[in-house]
């Protein structure tokens, strides 16, 4: 067969993805931080764009969300702003009775004393106190464990190889290297490096520079006092206790119910992570993107977080002076249209990804009602299509919205992913499905309710359950059981009686 080109017209559809719209669908699924960071990145490089919280000029507002009776959603395009002249019915701005006859300042014979209330908010201080000044620093580790290196090593050689090993350890204070690598690499003997090792783990905290989690434990009990040969062989068998195997433990231990209690007792206060109180990560609380609270009618009342909604606006008078100003090259005229359009841009893409979130907060609270009201036990089962058909949105932009992005309710704050769980059916075809967290908190609430001398095994657990309409199989309750850190009903068995006992004696 002949091979030949020909010309022919052909028409297709294709979707184009313009970086604006990939950058809008990643401000979509942007948690609070990562918003807050990208959006002042954009006000400093845009001339045109400044923060709503500032004083200044701005652009027109958006309409704000409402409700589905109407009334608005939120007051976070709202600014209440009190006049002057009611400030000062409202605020007491005479200051003349601040200092008076009853209290004199500071005696100029006092030069102490007057130099304390120089330094004093309203004193007459030229000096400015920051707050911010007297706050305490999170401690380091590393200066720390230096602090004390300089008073256990006498020797300047032991001391450097001491602060070389610290360079070991990880996050939870457990040396992570190998003494031979170690002296291969520094030049030394490997004993040099083992003997300060050893000395090391006497230092603050205990259990610090210790090899493993058995070995952690024995250098704290060491240190208390308490590492007689009964604990030492407790410590040597820790698989059996995270199995709760006291009958084995009392064998090789050699002690009886009551001190194995004492023992287990003793071995729950010590700090399996030494160094967990100088952890370098900075805690950050959760806030969240919306805020249910309930009316009076009985309905929920839904709003975004103030806190956490971005106000970003467009300096139109400014960018009206730019303009009138002459001298302007080609160039000029480019760049600030293409800033205007940015920031057109950006305004629009944050107030419809609030409305979006809106949207789909206001579906999960009208879908969950019951759990609401109720509880965990009465969650819904739930899937990101159910919501998208709601809104009438695609599934996919459903799932940007509910990633990292919380919400306060009078039950808790949750994720908006906590609504999202797998269906289990009932009993029967015509029984209502029931909601997999919903499931696991009935099971949890079982073993809770537990007696030493009921305790009840997986088996047992499936068929209560069978009996209130929920079919789950007999290693559905295991894996739940295990994903709860549940022991199994023997273990659990063991330690209830072993309880018991004690409580009875």
């Amino acid at each position: 067969m002949a091979l030949g080109a020909k010309l022919f017209l052909k028409q297709s559809q294709s979707l184009v993805m313009t970086p604006q719209l990939m950058q809008s669908i990643q401000l979509l699924q942007m948690p609070h931080a990562e918003l807050t960071a990208f959006i002042a990145q954009e006000v400093e490089k845009n001339p045109l764009l400044e923060m709503g919280g500032e004083e200044g000029h701005a652009d027109e507002k958006p309409e704000p969300e409402t409700h589905e009776s109407g009334e608005p959603a939120s007051d976070w395009y709202r600014e209440d702003r009190q006049t002057s002249e009611s400030l000062k019915e409202s605020l007491d701005s005479n200051y003349d009775s601040v200092f008076t006859e009853d209290a004199p300042a500071p005696r100029p014979d006092a030069p102490e004393l007057m130099s304390q209330w120089k330094s004093m908010p309203g004193g007459g201080g030229d000096d400015h106190v920051d707050i911010d000044e007297f706050v305490a620093s999170r401690p380091c580790l590393r200066d720390h464990l230096t602090d004390q290196i300089a008073l256990t090593f006498r020797n300047a050689r032991a001391q450097a190889i001491a602060r070389h090993l610290i360079d070991y350890l990880d996050d939870a204070g457990y040396f992570r290297g190998e003494p031979s690598e170690i002296a291969g690499n520094i030049g030394i003997d490997v004993d040099d490096v083992t003997h300060v090792l050893e000395r090391l783990k006497s230092l603050d905290p205990p259990g610090v520079f210790a090899r493993s989690l058995a070995d952690c434990m024995r250098e704290q009990l060491r240190q208390r006092g308490r590492l007689d040969p009964a604990m030492e062989a407790l410590v040597d068998n820790l698989d059996l206790a995270a199995r709760r195997d006291f009958q084995k433990l009392r064998r090789i231990c050699g002690v009886d119910d009551d001190d194995l209690l004492d023992m287990m007792t003793e071995l729950r206060r010590l700090n399996p992570k030494p160094a967990s109180a100088f952890s370098s990560d900075a805690t950050e609380s959760v806030l969240p993107d919306v805020i249910v609270t309930g009316r009076p009618g009985g309905d929920w009342q839904i709003e975004l977080n103030s806190d956490t909604l971005p106000r970003v606006l467009v300096n139109r008078p400014y960018l009206a002076e730019v303009k009138a100003s002459r001298g302007m090259s080609e160039a000029d005229q480019t760049f600030l249209n293409t800033c205007l359009q940015n920031a057109n841009w950006l305004t629009r893409s944050l107030d419809q990804r609030a409305r979006t979130i809106m949207k789909v907060a206001g579906e999960i609270v009208r879908l969950q009602d019951g759990f609401l009201r109720h509880g965990v036990d009465h969650l819904r089962p739930l899937n990101l299509r159910t919501v998208a058909e709601a809104i009438k949105m695609h599934e996919s932009t459903v799932s940007r919205v509910t990633s990292n992005k919380y919400i306060l309710t009078p039950r808790g704050l949750f994720e908006l992913r906590y609504f999202f769980t797998v269906s289990i059916a009932g009993a029967d075809d015509e029984a209502e499905s029931h909601s997999a967290e919903a499931v696991r908190h009935r099971i949890k609430r079982l073993i809770d309710d537990e007696t030493p001398a009921a305790v009840l095994s997986d088996d047992d657990i499936a068929a209560v359950l069978k009996e209130d309409g929920i079919t789950l199989a007999r290693r559905t309750v295991a894996k739940y059981r295990e994903a709860m850190n549940i022991p199994s009903s023997v273990q659990r068995r063991r330690e209830k009686r072993a309880l018991a006992r004690v409580a009875a004696g």
